[in-house]
Order: structure tokens, then C-alpha cells, then sequence
């Protein structure tokens, strides 16, 4: 072991043999007697692979386990996947197709078992990625929303609730995906912006007497029209409602209506009415008790008929040149046949919402279907209070308010999908439609003999229940739910749901409902929700910005040529593919190098800030990236200096900068436990940074070397001080950071610890970091923070005048108190050790200065002759060419946002940028002014 750390951090060295070791000791199986913690991993896709979004939630995640399972509690963070019902049977079918087979020539039975054979050989690939990222749930208890005990519990789920009269069978509308032909949640249609065209379209008084003009972005709906309708307050048309207008294409009559629903300022204010077709007409059909016509089949072509839900309503003919034709190219038809009438107004450019389905990009339909729904309210109301009552709270609490909003808004869900992939339905129904919901077919036939009198035939209903469903029962089904385990008694309600703001509606609301219904309890006391990883300049990031970043290539590193495949691969036009490639270039350089995990952890923790959008900069993993190499190389210092337990035994006397060092370890653990129990990781990752980038390496290492110095002036007795505080700082120090850099911190925590006779199977189980601020020595302090200050305003001179860092000074300090006085004789050692004095001597008060850069260190004048220090010559050359290129860039710079059209045009975070750079200009033009100001004295 002592030969990897002789050697530079190489994560890749450490890692996988890490996490094998910790898994096969079984770290991260619940122990002990603590209180029990309890985190639920919300199941990703078994079809998916490790994103951005993942990896930061699931740091995030880790990190709390980490702290609690340190502190002694019963820590359990319970995995699993979920099936993806739509995302898993698309790719197997997929695979079929290249393979010139389809699933309806194989059949339902025949179909899944290939889709479980799929699972069986690649579906683990997530939580594998997941172990790379070191997230240690406990894979001994991994569920699978279709193993058996998930299967069993949603279906008796199903059954309570319908037998309670809350799930039911109805007809509605539904988000209806016309290429995979189901029904889909809202979580799965993405609406962006897209360029189309509104066409006005006349409808005819039926009396002759002239038209209305409406406006539509669909006229290929206009077959199922039922009705038009205007503004009440309307004045222009208040004398017609009630009348009748003939519907183009079709020639029925509909009727003028009223509603609010209607924007007079939209187009010309009438609005077709076409219930089948449209969520909003579909309540206005309902307040007017009008009937549906459903024009479109499955796959969202024209139907040969009309399909009627209502009475008393003749629907027409459909021409038969629409007659099977695709939705848009029936618009297209009947665009052509309003035109031959001349009751196509005119056309406009017009930018609207389009609904498209996340797998199969396809425009989403407002369809009418039987469907199986979940009555929601009785539900919700219980859910409401439980947050009301603070059983649950929000962190930050703002998303209360939305959850609030969403639940006093909620509408019946949905819950069926037209797969064969998932839970099925346990409907069976009889020869005249009657349904029969039980646990079991054998159940279901009791059922039917009852009601019959005789055996029937029943037939399964063939859809299978949304994802979501078995999602909403996750945290008690995945312990053991309905059966009474001591799992379930132990870690129900869990402790904390850490998730994203997008699905606080289709997950945690559903949750509760479903854990107040079943467990009689909330599922969790706390909800963290943060926010949503995007690019350095906040945009989304997606494969046709070209911005998407795989996580593992951060951590194991990346060719160009690899990363360009892995951007431009599915991407269908070369032109954006060779833009990408561009940017890639641009961007990457070489590819992106082998960061390692823990570097990727701590820029998560880092900007896990409590907004809505977590800008991602590259740059920040490279930052800590040597982060990670600095306290790698400190701790190869430390045990240097102790080559054997035995040089830490003896008597002890801790000098200032020992209790420094101590007392700055204990606000840090201090601040970094006050910031983890508050949810804020970016505090947290905050103080880690400063103690041990700052503190720790940058100046008690320093402030150490004078004393271990062999044949310096100190006692034996404060060299062993200082080589325990060193290790013992540093190994509570490493406890501290465990959570957020678990490989790094392992490593070096097993070197260090056996050295302090702290040795255990990992850090992992070691305790974690208690303050103790009886320990802060104020007086230490307060010494330490003065040496620190003298020393840091001698080398900001060396820095500025450009003086060779080993090049001896001599150092005047005029000024100052007793105090000032009585430190500079205590810490003369350090002062001539670590700022590399030749000399040092005080002037009076009075006493005129030779030419010096002078640093203030309170009322403690620091003074650093210049004259013989540095050629004043060739100084003043080169700070003049230095001047001379940045006014140069002055110039440019502000003459380009002088330039109006640069500043209308270009992006805002470019203005600002360049605004930025002329600041920095400004400033080192005002330094070197000063440098040379000084120069021209000597």
C-alpha cells in the first residue's frame, strides 16, 4: 500500500477495488441498534444509463447515508429499478424489428419472456454505474417494481381501491401517442415551441345571412366540431348566439354557444368547439352538455366514420377522399376543399405549444378512450393536511406551495397503458362486458359464477397499469408491505425523499397519497428538493445542443474521437452532427481527462446550492481535481514526517498554530454537520474546501516545517506535538470529508489511522466528526491569524515586484502595539523560516522610511526595501510592455461594447463577460501604476 501512495492520485488505481471491498464486507447493510435512517433511491429506468441528473441526486443521496451510517445510526438506503413500461418494450421491439420479427407474431407470453431475458442480461447496467459513482445503498435488498413481492403488493393495491370505489373505468380523454398507440402521463409529453401556421376558416350562418371566422392551428379536427363558441360579454356576436352555423366539409349544423372559456383578443374571437379533440373543448362540451365525435384511429389517422358519444346528434359523412388519410395529410386535403368553397380567409405565421411524446417524439393526441382512473381527491385531502400539519415539510419549504397548488388542483389519474410490458390489469371481464377486479383468475371466475349462475368465459383486460403506480407504493412495498416485516416496522416512514422539482406532481404528491391510504402514515418526514442540472450557460442539456455530459466520462476520461461518436450517434443530420463535432473541439480540446469520482462528488456537493438550475462548468471538476491531488500530496507530508507509531509517543507541548489547527478543525465540523442536517451541501462542500485547502495545506503544513526542522530551536517535546496534531487532524479531517470523497479518503484513512491506533475495517463505520468548541483556543488564535497576515503581506510584495521566491529579504516593521512587538519576538522563527528573511528590524514611529513596498497588517506597518532587492531597470521595462499590452486590450475591449450593434445582438452573458474583462483590465493597469510608482522612489 505504501507504493501507491509514494506515487501521484491516480483515482482509477483506488476506486473499483474500493467499492469491491466495502460491497463484499457488507459496509452498507444496516447495523447496530441506532436510531434507524432511512432513504429510498428513487428506481431509475432499468433501460437507463447513468446522466448528469442521476449522478448529482445520487451524491446527494450518498452523502446523507455517509453522515448518518457514521454516526451510528440503523442506516439503510433501499434500491432498486423501476420497469419502464414504455421505454422497455420500445427497445425490445426494436431489436425485434432489426431481426425481422414483430411482437404481435410472437404473442403476449412469448414477448415477455424476451423482455425478461433482455433484463436478466443488460438491465443492471445503471446500478453498476451507480457503484462506480460509490453510492452505497444496500444491493442486498434491490427491487425490481415487477419482482414478485412488487407484483403482488400492486396488485392487492388495486384491488382495495377498487373495491373501495377508487379506481374505476371511464371514458375520457387521455394524452394519447398515436405511434405507440397508448395512453401517456403528462411527466412524458414535452411541449416546446414550434413555427405553424393559423388558418382563419368561415363557418356560414345556416340562415345565409353571412359567417363567423375562426381561427385554428388544427383544421383537421374540424370534422369532430360540435359547436362554436364566443364570449358571453361579447358584443359583437350576442345577437347570434343561440343561432346555427354550417360546419364546412361536413354541412351539419352546430350551434352558436357562450362560455368564458373564450378570448375575445385571440383571432377574430370565435372558437371551434371540437370535445373529442381537445382537453379545453372537452370542458366546455361538458358545461353545454354536448356530444364527442372521435374522427381519428389509434395511429391518428382519419376514420372511415365518425364515432358518436351522445345523443340525438347526426355527425355526416366523412368525404371519402379524407378517409384513412394521416392527420396531417388530411389537413392538407381539407385545407384544399375550404379553399374550392372560398372559406379559407387567410393564413397566418403563428409560433405555438407542441406536445410531443419523449420516446417517440411523436405529436400527441387529446384522445377519447376507456381508460382505468384513480378517484384522487379522497386521497388528496389527507395528503394535504399531513403537509399542513408539518408531518412533512418541504426543503426549501417555497415547494410547498407548488405541491399545494397541484393537490387543490388535482384531477382522477389515469393509471392504464395500452403494453403488455408491466403490472397487467387484474380485470377480467364477462361475455356482456361486465368486469370483475380480483386478486387471482380463480377469484375472478367465483365472481362471475355468482353473478351468472354458471362458469363463463372471462377474459383478462390486456393493459397493464402506468408506471407510476407501483412508483407511488415504493417506499412500504420495497420493505415488505402487506406483509407485516420487521423491515417495514423499523424504517416506515422513511426520513428523507431527496428529489427534483419536475416530479413532485407524479411521484412524491402520489406517495403520500398512497402511504397515508395503505400505512396509515406519511412515507417520509422530509422532502429535499433540488434542482436540475443544466450546462455553464443554464441551457438544458440534450443530444441536439450537443451539451450532454456521460458522468463516467468525466470520471474515467474520454478521447475526442469517442466523445464526438457518443454526441453525434442517433443524431440524423450531418450538418448538426459536424456542429457538435465543432463545438466539442472548441470546448474539449483532447477529449476530457480522467477526473475521478470523488472530484465529480465534491463539484456536486459543491453547487447543490437550494435554486432551481445547477449550472455546470467543466472547469469546477478540474478544479477539484487538484483539490483532490492537494490533499493527497498533504497527506504523503504528514506521514513522512511520522515514519514509524513510535515518533508520535513521548511528552507533547502543542504550539500556537497546533491549537490554531485544532480549534479551525472543530468550526469546520462545526459548519459542515449544521450544513448537512440543513440539507445545504454547497455550505458544507464550502467548509471542507477552506479547512483543508486553506487551512490545513495551504498554512499548517507550512507552519509545521520550521518546527520539524532537525537542528532548529525547537524542543522535542514540540516537534511530537506537532507531528500528532498533523495525523490527528488530518484523520478526523478525512472522517469529515468521508461522505463527499469516499475512494480518496478511504485510501489515505487507512494509512493514516493505524498510525494514531485508529485502525478499522473502513472509514466507512468510523465515527463521524463531532465539534467540541471548548477546544478553540482564542489566544492561539488570534497569534496565528497575525503570523499568517505578516507572512501572506511579505509574499503578496515578493508576488507583486516580481521578486524570486527564494531570494532572501530584508524586512522593516515600524508601528504597530506591544503586541505586535511581543509576536514578532515569539514567532521570529517562523517569520524568517517561511518568508525567507535575510534580516528584520524595527524603525521608530518617527522614523523616515527608505523607498519600500509597504502591506499593512493591522496598524503594523510591513516594509520591504526595494533597493538592491531587483534590477529597477529591467523591472521598469517590463512593467512598461506589461502596461503597454493591456492598454492595448483596454481598447479593444472597450471598443467593442461601444458598438451598438455588439451589444443588441450578442448574447447577455457575453456583454457580460466582456463588461468583466474590462474591469480585470482596469485593476491590473492600476496595480502596475502603483508598482511603478514605487520603482520611480528608488
Amino acid at each position: 500500500m505504501t507504493d501507491t501512495l509514494d506515487r501521484p492520485f491516480a483515482p482509477a488505481e483506488i476506486e473499483t477495488q474500493c467499492y469491491a471491498r466495502w460491497e463484499t464486507h457488507g459496509l452498507f447493510q444496516p447495523k447496530g441498534s441506532g436510531t434507524p435512517y432511512c432513504i429510498m433511491l428513487p428506481p431509475p429506468n432499468v433501460t437507463g444509463t447513468l446522466h448528469m441528473g442521476h449522478a448529482f441526486q445520487d451524491t446527494l443521496m450518498d452523502i446523507l447515508t455517509r453522515v448518518h451510517r457514521m454516526r451510528g445510526e440503523r442506516t439503510l438506503w433501499q434500491p432498486g429499478t423501476d420497469h419502464a413500461g414504455i421505454a422497455t418494450q420500445m427497445l425490445v421491439e426494436r431489436q425485434l424489428v432489426q431481426e425481422g420479427g414483430d411482437r404481435h407474431q410472437m404473442g403476449r407470453g412469448a414477448f415477455l419472456e424476451r423482455v425478461w431475458q433482455w433484463r436478466r442480461e443488460s438491465g443492471g447496467h445503471i446500478t453498476r454505474q451507480m457503484r462506480r459513482l460509490g453510492a452505497s445503498c444496500d444491493w442486498s435488498r434491490e427491487r425490481f417494481t415487477l419482482d414478485s413481492g412488487l407484483s403482488h403488493a400492486v396488485t392487492e393495491v388495486f384491488v382495495r381501491l377498487h373495491d373501495e370505489g377508487l379506481i374505476y373505468r371511464g371514458k375520457r380523454l387521455v394524452n394519447w401517442d398515436p405511434v405507440l398507440r397508448t395512453a401517456v402521463s403528462d411527466l412524458e409529453v414535452i411541449s416546446e415551441a414550434e413555427q405553424g401556421s393559423l388558418w382563419h376558416i368561415r363557418y356560414p350562418l345556416s340562415d345565409g345571412t353571412g359567417f363567423l371566422v375562426v381561427a385554428t392551428t388544427r383544421p383537421e379536427t374540424l370534422l369532430g366540431d360540435v359547436a362554436v363558441a364566443v364570449h358571453p360579454d361579447d358584443p359583437r356576436y350576442a345577437a347570434l348566439v343561440g343561432k346555427t352555423l354550417r360546419l364546412p366539409v361536413m354541412n351539419r349544423e352546430i350551434p352558436i354557444i357562450a362560455d368564458d372559456y373564450v378570448d375575445p383578443e385571440f383571432g377574430s374571437g370565435c372558437v371551434k368547439i371540437t370535445p373529442a379533440h381537445d382537453f379545453n373543448d372537452y370542458q366546455v362540451g361538458q358545461r353545454h352538455n354536448l356530444a364527442l365525435l372521435n374522427v381519428f384511429t389509434p395511429d391518428a389517422h382519419i376514420r372511415d366514420s365518425i364515432e358518436v358519444f351522445g345523443d340525438d346528434v347526426v355527425a355526416g359523412e366523412i368525404p371519402e377522399a379524407l378517409r384513412g388519410l394521416d392527420r396531417y395529410a388530411a389537413r392538407q386535403q381539407i385545407l384544399i376543399l375550404l379553399a374550392a368553397e372560398n372559406l379559407l380567409e387567410r393564413t397566418d405565421e403563428h409560433q405555438l405549444m407542441v406536445p410531443r411524446g419523449d420516446r417517440s417524439h411523436a405529436v400527441i393526441e387529446p384522445y377519447l378512450t376507456d381508460q382505468w382512473y384513480v378517484r384522487v381527491a379522497p386521497l388528496a385531502e389527507p395528503a394535504i393536511r399531513a403537509v399542513e400539519e408539518g408531518r412533512i415539510r418541504f426543503v426549501p419549504e417555497n415547494w410547498s406551495k407548488t405541491y399545494f397548488d397541484w393537490m387543490q388542483r388535482i384531477e382522477d389519474w389515469c393509471i392504464s397503458r395500452q403494453l403488455w410490458w408491466g403490472h397487467q390489469i387484474p380485470a377480467w371481464y364477462g361475455p356482456d362486458g361486465k368486469i370483475f377486479v380480483a386478486r387471482r383468475e380463480e377469484e375472478a371466475q367465483s365472481e362471475a359464477v355468482r353473478h351468472y349462475g354458471m362458469p363463463v368465459v372471462l377474459e383478462r383486460d390486456p393493459d397493464v397499469l402506468d408506471t407510476w403506480f407501483s412508483s407511488a407504493l415504493w417506499p412500504f412495498t420495497t420493505l415488505g408491505w402487506p406483509e407485516k416485516t420487521s423491515d417495514l416496522a423499523q424504517f416506515y416512514p422513511t426520513s428523507v425523499l431527496v428529489t427534483g422539482f419536475d416530479i413532485i406532481f407524479f411521484w412524491v404528491a402520489r406517495m403520500i397519497m398512497m402511504g397515508l391510504r395503505f400505512m396509515d402514515d406519511v412515507p417520509f418526514h422530509e422532502v429535499y428538493v433540488h434542482g436540475l442540472v443544466r450546462d455553464a450557460e443554464g441551457q438544458k442539456m440534450s443530444k441536439s445542443k450537443g451539451n450532454v455530459l456521460d458522468p463516467i466520462d468525466l470520471i474515467d476520461g474520454i478521447s475526442l474521437e469517442d466523445l464526438v461518436a457518443k454526441r453525434t450517434r442517433g443524431l440524423m443530420q450531418p450538418q448538426m452532427a459536424a456542429k457538435i463535432e465543432k463545438a466539442t473541439r472548441k470546448e474539449f480540446a483532447d477529449g476530457i481527462p480522467a477526473f475521478g469520482t470523488d472530484a465529480l462528488r465534491f463539484t456536486f456537493a459543491a453547487l447543490a446550492t437550494q435554486g432551481r438550475d445547477i449550472k455546470f462548468d467543466l472547469k469546477r471538476v478540474e478544479g477539484n481535481r487538484n483539490f483532490c491531488n492537494k490533499l493527497w500530496n498533504a497527506s504523503r507530508f504528514a506521514l513522512m514526517q511520522t515514519p514509524t507509531p513510535a515518533a508520535l509517543e513521548g511528552e507533547r507541548e502543542l504550539l500556537a498554530p497546533e491549537r490554531w489547527i485544532i480549534g479551525r478543525l472543530q468550526h469546520c465540523e462545526a459548519a459542515v454537520n449544521s450544513a448537512i442536517d440543513q440539507y445545504r451541501f454547497a455550505d458544507a462542500a464550502h467548509a471542507l474546501f477552506q479547512f483543508f485547502w486553506n487551512d490545513y495545506c495551504d498554512w499548517y503544513i507550512e507552519l509545521s516545517k520550521p518546527v520539524l526542522r532537525e537542528g532548529g530551536p525547537f524542543t522535542s517535546a514540540q516537534q511530537c506535538g506537532t507531528r500528532n496534531t498533523l495525523l490527528r487532524v488530518l484523520e478526523a479531517g478525512l472522517r469529515l470529508m468521508h461522505p463527499v470523497m469516499p475512494f480518496l479518503t478511504e485510501e489515505l484513512w487507512q494509512r493514516v489511522a493505524p498510525m494514531i491506533g485508529k485502525a478499522g475495517d473502513s472509514i466507512a463505520l468510523a465515527p463521524y466528526p463531532v465539534a467540541d468548541l471548548a477546544r478553540v483556543d482564542t489566544d492561539a488564535d488570534a497569534d496565528t491569524e497575525w503570523l499568517i497576515a505578516v507572512i501572506r503581506a511579505i509574499r503578496s510584495v515578493r508576488g507583486e515586484m516580481d521578486i524570486p521566491p527564494g531570494k532572501p529579504l530584508p524586512l522593516l516593521l515600524q508601528a504597530g502595539d506591544t503586541h505586535d512587538r511581543e509576536r514578532v519576538e515569539r514567532y521570529r522563527s517562523w517569520l524568517f523560516a517561511l518568508s525567507r528573511l535575510a534580516s528584520l528590524e524595527w524603525l521608530d514611529a518617527e522614523e523616515e522610511a527608505p523607498p519600500a513596498a509597504l502591506q499593512l497588517v493591522g496598524d503594523l506597518r510591513v516594509l520591504v526595501p526595494l533597493a538592491g532587492v531587483i534590477n529597477v531597470a529591467a523591472e521598469q521595462i517590463r512593467l512598461a510592455k506589461e502596461q503597454q499590452r493591456l492598454e492595448q486590450d483596454r481598447a479593444k475591449t472597450v471598443a467593442k461594447l461601444g458598438q451598438e450593434s455588439f451589444r443588441s445582438r450578442a448574447p447577455a452573458e457575453v456583454v457580460a463577460k466582456e463588461e468583466e474583462r474590462l474591469r480585470e483590465v482596469d485593476a491590473a493597469l492600476l496595480q502596475l501604476g502603483e508598482q511603478a510608482r514605487r520603482l520611480a522612489l528608488l
